[in-house]
């Protein structure tokens, strides 16, 4: 059974994080791609601004390029849907029924993840991988996950990683003051957010895919 991780986020911009978080989680569970999904119409954002689809889209594909293993897929976006993670797992397994797949999260989200829209759903349908960072304890970690195993069955594997503290919110704020973003994105994302003159407004607001 093929093996395939999911990235998923606003990617508002993608950055240097979410591509070592996601090399990570290849190599660790030797996963035969990773796809990564901007999310179309995300929810948690519906109060806020956030850049329009086909510059997140374009920007993830310009970060992945030439990475034979990462995929980026237009999958939300072509639902015309609200983006929740337990849905586009379920229409994930719909389409392709032969596929195990690992939903790739940061610590954080293993301990917001009863927040999220249908969390039963999100971990019956996918193993999460979670990357430890310094600031969650193992302790914590293993407490968490012995609760969510018990409470929904889930199948959660944890994952050492470089802590990095960078988030899309940050680049934007640089950008909007005209600071330098240079090895925070690759440098065709650099490019093109200079080129297409972007977060220069109001776009401050930080994401997590739920």
């Amino acid at each position: 059974m093929k093996k395939i991780g999911i990235m998923g986020g606003t990617f508002n911009p993608i950055h240097l994080g979410h591509l070592m978080l996601a090399e990570n989680a290849y190599d660790f569970c030797k996963l035969d791609e990773v796809w990564f999904i901007p999310s179309a119409d995300p929810p948690h954002k519906a109060d806020q601004t956030v850049l329009a689809y086909h510059h997140r889209s374009r920007m993830t594909e310009l970060a992945i390029e030439g990475i034979p293993y990462f995929v980026k897929s237009d999958f939300e976006a072509q639902r015309h849907e609200r983006s929740y993670t337990a849905e586009t797992l379920r229409l994930l397994h719909e389409t392709y029924p032969d596929v195990e797949f690992y939903f790739i999260m940061g610590a954080d989200s293993l301990f917001q993840i009863e927040t999220w829209y249908a969390p039963e759903k999100v971990m019956a349908q996918a193993v999460l991988l979670v990357a430890v960072r310094d600031h969650h304890s193992l302790e914590e970690m293993r407490k968490q996950i012995d609760y969510l195993t018990e409470k929904y069955h889930a199948c959660i594997k944890l994952m050492r990683m470089p802590g990095i503290d960078l988030s899309s919110n940050f680049i934007r704020q640089r950008t909007a003051n005209h600071e330098t973003i240079r090895f925070f994105v690759t440098e065709q994302v650099r490019d093109y957010i200079i080129k297409n003159n972007l977060y220069k407004g109001d776009e401050a607001q930080d994401e997590i895919q739920h």
